[in-house]
Formats: C-alpha cells, structure tokens, sequence
C-alpha cells in the first residue's frame, strides 16, 4: 500500500485529471485497459518500435507528441512500453498519467478500492562519470539525485528521500545557503526490482539527473558555467561508500513519485560518454538493444 493511499475516495475533477472525449488520459491519450502492470519508459519515441520489436504480438500503439505507446506480450509477459521525452518534467507527466490509468475510475473520477502496482523500469543513455563506468557500461541506478527539484513540489518528500545523504553532498559541494544552487533530493529506486533486472553483471551506482544537458551536466559553450568545477566535485565526492555513477535527466522523478505512489520503479542506463576520460560513442543504437533484450528478460 502506497505511504499516502487513503481509504476515503478521492475525487478528481477535470481540472485536475484531464480526459479526453474518447476516453483517454489527456497527454498520453491512453485508456485504462491499455495500460499492462510492467512497464518499460523510454526517452527516444523512435525507440519504442526497437522495444515493441521484441514482442511477440501488440495489442495497440497511440502515438501523442513526444508520447508514443505501445502495449504487447513477451514470453508470455503482457508489457507496456512508452516514451517520456527528455527531463523530469515529462516524468511527471507520464507517471502520474499512468498512475491515473491504473488507479482512477476514469468514470466516477475517484480512486478505486483497490490500488494496482506497477512495475516501471527506465532504459535509458547516460554519461559516466568514474573510471568504472566507461563507455558501453550498463549502469543502474540505486540512489538518484535529483538536481530538477520536482519531488519538493509533493507531500511526504523528506519522508521517502535519503536527507543525510543530501545534507553531505550540499555540504560538500559548497551549496548550503546559497539561494542560487539547486536543492537536490536524493531517493533510492526499488531494491527488488534492482536485484531482478541487475542482478550482478550491471554497475549499481548514484545517479544525477541534471535540469537540463549542458550547464546543469558542466558542459560550457558559449556561457561560462557558474562554478567551473563542479563536476570535478561530483566526481570527487563520496559518503559511505556510495559515488556519482553517471549523468542523465529522468531517474529521480521517476524513483520519487512511483515511491511516493507506492509503485515499484527503477532507472537502467548505457555509457554513451565518459566525462572523466572524456570519450563519446554516438554509434551506440545498436549496442543498447543489448540492454532492452536484458530488461525484456528480467522484468
């Protein structure tokens, strides 16, 4: 049962959860039924269809802006796969729309009695930022630090969140006080999960998804970063015994809200940049259809 689920019905209206005329959910334009339990996110809609390839048969596929689904069986496992787009902000999106979809009587717009958990696993690309996680390293990501800060905007943040890890690492990188630095939430993703789809030939580490893929990742072009070595404290900075894996742009929302939800949610990336030895691989569209045919296995 999620932290927050209550036994009083609540009741949504269309402000709030919007509907379309036919039924679906507004963005994603999915309706309840299309919706499986286990559901792989993606970023790139084009790498949807390369998921969906696996299936064995597919039973629907609507495709809304950068929201493309489509929900199929493999080896006897009923799967839905979707793509979010780039950043926490669509996160939010698409999770709580699938969250509707598994949890809301989209005709009495309120809660239903019993809560259905879902299975969300991210496959996404990522840069790597230690000497362990060079380019082609699958990493997952068992804490994510979230420098976009979506999860302040929802109750029981502190609850779910790892705050001494958070106080260390804003200590660390000189950003107490300063009312100009971001104020990361740091969350773990679901440890089943993690030990189903990672088993021990992945790279678990901590996640940073960054605001945004330049400055906010210390990439300068033409406006000069902030703090200039920023990453080289990243890179630097440990507590008990936990590192900075890896950048990318969607695990913490994803982690946050399916905890706060009381969904079972994890992030699985691919090396396609090592920042630290700085070598990049953008031919990598083959070798991740590695990682896909992994997590289609083990979900």
């Amino acid at each position: 049962m999620p932290q927050n689920y209550i036994a009083m019905k609540k009741y949504f209206p269309s402000s709030e959860l919007i509907i379309n005329e036919d039924g679906s959910v507004f963005h994603l334009h999915l309706k309840p039924e299309m919706l499986a339990d286990k559901v792989i996110l993606v970023g790139d809609p084009g790498r949807v269809a390369l998921v969906a390839s696996h299936f064995e048969n597919k039973e629907c596929e609507v495709e809304s802006r950068e929201f493309k689904t489509i929900t199929g069986t493999y080896k006897g496992k009923r799967i839905t796969v979707v793509s979010t787009g780039i950043g926490c902000d669509n996160v939010d999106i698409v999770v709580n729309e699938l969250d509707a979809l598994a949890n809301i009587d989209f005709g009495t717009r309120e809660e239903k009695e019993n809560f259905r958990q879902l299975e969300l696993v991210r496959i996404g690309t990522c840069g790597g930022l230690q000497p362990n996680t060079p380019v082609g390293t699958f990493v997952c990501s068992q804490k994510s630090m979230g420098f976009d800060g979506l999860l302040n905007f929802y109750a029981g943040r502190n609850a779910v969140c790892d705050l001494p890890f958070e106080r260390a690492f804003l200590n660390h990188m000189g950003w107490s006080g300063n009312m100009c630095a971001p104020a990361p939430y740091v969350i773990d993703a679901d440890k089943e999960l993690i030990d189903r789809i990672a088993r021990e030939d992945m790279v678990r580490g901590v996640t940073i998804a960054a605001g945004g893929f330049f400055g906010p990742q210390g990439r300068e072009l033409r406006i000069p970063l902030a703090d200039p070595k920023q990453n080289e404290k990243i890179e630097s900075f440990e507590y008990k015994g936990f590192k900075i894996t890896n950048f990318e742009m969607e695990s913490s929302a994803l982690a946050g809200l399916s905890r706060l939800m009381g969904h079972k949610a994890m992030t699985v990336c691919m090396v396609i940049a090592n920042r630290l030895i700085k070598e990049a691989n953008t031919g990598y569209k083959n070798t991740i259809d590695t990682l896909i045919s992994t997590v289609l296995d083990r979900i």
